[in-house]
């Protein structure tokens, strides 16, 4: 039977999760999309590649139960003690990866600066200039060519990877080892050559590869398994050690255990419990005693070879801070202005994203040209800005050296004579940490001048906007965070004497408003600039200014990470339902077709079922004992069926096989969930004619419980059902007995409004927008 002629439980209605299907990426292609084929193939780090959702709800089949049954308390506890066991394992693993990036950044970094500035020292400018651009470049062509031909997925910060995860969309590759390593050394040599990225977005990636590997008992393809760590079998149990991965990420960056709980609460999971709370909390807290405990080589001043590193940021600023009503207004106006500023970072930088991606096309040599001419275009501004400073005479009250040369600190002396110093040199002849550093120190009002910030901002504003896109690993956080502190510096400066707060608090208010405007988050931000601050007393300014900078920022645009998913491709749901999904129901997003399997089905049968589809999810329906009409059992996965034909356990005659049967043929261990991109494919499978004509019974391998809704249901409600319960399938029923069994199967692709307003419901969307315009703005003030 051809494929165009479906069989006989065939049955023309639904699309099921269709997971490699026709290609329609965001960024690559500006064609029109054809009905289900949204967000098949998304753009995974640097390269497109095809996408799958994942399974976060427990197939309770019969099999699964009775394996539940057969387990000890011994077994129950021994899970139980698993799980924290491994928050500890993530944790400190995550701090020590932490603790060595700083290292090697500031020690790396620390070589660079030294020879540069001691040519400098001696006029051999020429020889300095060059010095420079090369280290640079050979360091950001290391990081690019690492990443382009062993894991292109170690691109970019791995935040939106990882949110999209955790919201149940899986992409291959992107925790995988080689990803892992890719990330972590890739990471070191972009920030250690010079351009304006942050580590604190890829510490996000690197935890949750982290804890992903150690949830799926390490990785078989490079021989790295733990037979005592495989307990997690399913994605959910995996999805709760990549979010705590992801917290303990944040803490390890910013050393800020309780914003890393908070940042994974409020941006990175797409789902939340209590006992998630605590363990996330275990793991951020190890995070925290560990790098306690390794931070006093930092105050020693052997944090590598260049300066005190970005794991001390938080002393910064520890004054005390006393503020009046009068200055209030010049606080407001500055989260106005990061509201404003930070929704232009995020539309500039979604517009050089797709610059990239289109340039990125023809081919990997391409992504390296991209990030070497960026590297040395960021080289020469930042060698040749100084130039365009006075030289200043040093303080007499100096709290430390002036000027300083070859090392970190507030008074770089560059091309300036003897004791004097160059301020904007002292800004761009350090690591973005420490440039953070200078802007926030209390000691230092007089250092800056008024054109060193503006040029400094408009600097980092433009080079960490080009430099994000690169085929490198490469965070956010760090340059949103230089770059406000630089114009909040500079608004404090303006306004001189007429406020009583100073110029560095002003940079922490100006950072804080940069980040409210770009990230959109409000209370882990705050939290974490408060644990960077190390000042308590800055809280009330601090969530004025994240308020009013989201506030304003929200009237333009979304957050940066959900705009990098969507120009990505990512199916992410959100967690409200758009209005005109409200006037819809679920059977007009539904099409066909769709495949069915019998309870107990021929081998033949399903082996053609699944080489002519893709689909993950497949009704299995039973004859009705009281007529003739079928009736629904349950749901069976596709994993389960290539599990099935693997073992080979055919029946000679179609017999219903009992659990006690199911057992001594099949363990749990067949049944589980391989590691991320690792599936075994029908293809792989070899059968005889003989056994082809064989029976497999299905009944005690499929979910017979699964979620189901009646197709007169709004779309509204059944998207809410879906994400909340984190579904793969929703299997639609009819609302009179006597159709057939199934109308069809909802997948995530299904509530996308690219698939609703693409497909066959477009035109009577479009309708909706016309008639409805009241109502819909209703119900979005009501959601």
């Amino acid at each position: 039977m051809s494929e165009s002629e479906p069989p006989p439980y065939q049955i023309q209605t639904q699309s099921q999760d269709h997971d490699s299907l026709t290609l329609t990426l965001p960024l690559l292609s500006h064609r029109q999309r054809s009905v289900n084929s949204t967000s098949q193939v998304a753009i995974v780090g640097a390269n497109a590649c095809p996408i799958e959702s994942l399974d976060y709800e427990i197939a309770e089949n019969d099999f699964f139960k009775q394996d539940w049954r057969t387990r000890g308390k011994i077994q129950i506890f021994q899970y139980i003690f698993m799980k924290w066991l491994l928050c500890f394992l993530i944790g400190g693993f995550v701090s020590l990866v932490g603790f060595f990036n700083n290292i090697a950044v500031e020690t790396i970094a620390g070589v660079k600066f030294a020879f540069t500035s001691n040519m400098m020292s001696d006029r051999r400018h020429g020889m300095a200039l060059l010095v420079f651009s090369v280290s640079n470049l050979l360091l950001t062509l290391f990081a690019a060519i690492l990443t382009a031909f062993i894991s292109p997925a170690a691109a970019g910060s791995g935040i939106p990877e990882v949110k999209a995860y955790l919201n149940g969309v899986d992409a291959p590759d992107i925790f995988s080892p080689r990803t892992l390593i890719v990330k972590i050394v890739g990471s070191i040599s972009a920030v250690s050559s010079s351009l304006v990225v942050g580590k604190a977005g890829p510490m996000v990636h690197i935890g949750s590869s982290i804890a992903s590997l150690f949830g799926q008992g390490g990785s078989r393809k490079y021989g790295l398994t733990w037979k005592w760590l495989r307990f997690f079998k399913n994605d959910r149990d995996r999805r709760d050690l990549v979010t705590c991965g992801s917290a303990a990420g944040i803490a390890a960056a910013f050393r800020a255990p309780v914003g890393g709980v908070l940042f994974a609460l409020e941006e990175m999971a797409s789902w939340w419990r209590s006992a998630l709370l605590w363990r996330s909390f275990f793991t951020t807290a190890v995070v925290a005693i560990i790098l306690r405990a390794l931070i006093d080589v930092c105050f020693s001043d052997k944090c590598g070879l260049f300066g005190k590193g970005g794991l001390i940021m938080f002393d910064a600023y520890s004054a005390n801070v006393s503020y009046h009503l009068a200055d209030v207004p010049p606080v407001l106006v500055l989260g106005v202005i990061g509201g404003i500023l930070g929704s232009l970072y995020n539309f500039l930088l979604i517009r050089i994203l797709r610059v990239y991606n289109f340039i990125y096309e023809k081919g990997i040599i391409y992504q390296i040209c991209i990030a070497c001419t960026i590297s040395i275009l960021t080289s020469f501004l930042l060698f040749g800005l100084p130039w365009l400073a006075s030289c200043q005479p040093c303080p007499s009250d100096a709290p430390e050296a002036c000027p300083t040369v070859g090392g970190s600190g507030n008074y770089k002396r560059f091309q300036c004579p003897p004791g004097h110093y160059n301020d904007l040199a002292s800004l761009i002849f350090n690591t973005n940490d420490d440039a953070i550093r200078n802007l926030f120190t209390k000691d230092a009002m007089s250092e800056f001048q008024l054109t060193t910030m503006l040029i400094f901002f408009v600097t980092c504003f433009s080079l960490g906007i080009l430099s994000y896109g690169i085929v490198a690993p490469a965070g956010l956080f760090v340059p949103v965070i230089v770059t406000g502190a630089s114009y909040g510096r500079f608004v404090g400066m303006l306004l001189g004497s007429h406020t009583n707060l100073s110029h560095s608090l002003y940079a922490v208010l100006g950072a804080a408003s940069f980040l409210g405007g770009s990230m959109r988050m409000t209370v882990s931000l705050c939290v974490i600039i408060l644990e960077l601050t190390n000042n308590l007393l800055l809280l009330p300014l601090i969530m004025i200014v994240l308020l009013i900078s989201k506030t304003v920022a929200d009237a333009f645009n979304g957050n940066i990470y959900d705009l990098i998913m969507a120009v990505k491709g990512f199916p992410y749901l959100e967690t409200h339902a758009e209005p005109y999904m409200r006037q819809m129901t679920v059977a007009d997003v539904v099409s066909g077709p769709l495949q069915l399997c019998h309870g107990i089905e021929k081998v033949g049968n399903i082996v053609h079922i699944l080489k002519t589809t893709r689909h993950h999810g497949f009704p299995v329906i039973d004859a009705s004992p009281d007529s003739e009409s079928s009736v629904l059992y349950g749901l069976i996965l596709r994993a389960h069926l290539i599990a099935l034909l693997k073992k080979k356990a055919f029946l000679s005659t179609p017999m219903r096989l009992g659990v006690d049967d199911a057992f001594r043929h099949f363990s749990a261990d067949d049944f589980a969930k391989r590691g991320l991109g690792n599936v075994d494919k029908i293809e792989d499978i070899e059968l005889t004619d003989e056994e082809m004509e064989m029976f497999l019974d299905l009944h005690p391998f499929t979910n017979a419980s699964p979620y189901t809704v009646v197709e007169s249901m709004s779309l509204a409600k059944a998207l809410v059902l879906f994400r909340e319960v984190g579904l793969r399938h929703l299997l639609v029923i009819p609302k009179i007995t006597s159709r057939a069994p199934v109308v069809g199967i909802l997948t995530r692709h299904d509530f996308m409004p690219e698939h609703i307003l693409g497909g066959s419901g477009g035109g009577l969307i479009q309708l909706l927008h016309m008639g409805l315009t009241l109502e819909t703005e209703t119900l979005a003030g009501e959601d």
